[in-house]
């Protein structure tokens, strides 16, 4: 159950009288820019989400061998 075209047409008509002709591509404009920073902040939020895993990731594995390592003189000096 999507959007069929006849509703598509009554909502394009609703927001033509609402804003009237003169106003239209403005309102557009802006919305087509309001979509596109959100857009941009949506993928610099996964940019961000991907470095942190990333650097959890290599801060973890450091301090597993780091904890390894330390094993292992302990095993040596016993």
């Amino acid at each position: 159950m999507g959007i069929g075209v006849w509703q598509i047409v009554l909502i394009l008509a609703i927001v033509l009288i609402i804003f009237g002709a003169g106003k239209l591509p403005k309102v557009m404009g802006d919305m087509g820019k309001g979509i596109k920073s959100f857009k941009a902040g949506i993928n610099e939020k996964e940019e961000d989400a991907g470095a942190s895993a990333k650097t959890i990731e290599n801060t973890t594995s450091a301090s597993v061998s780091s904890e390894s390592k330390d094993n292992e003189k302990d095993s040596v000096k016993s």
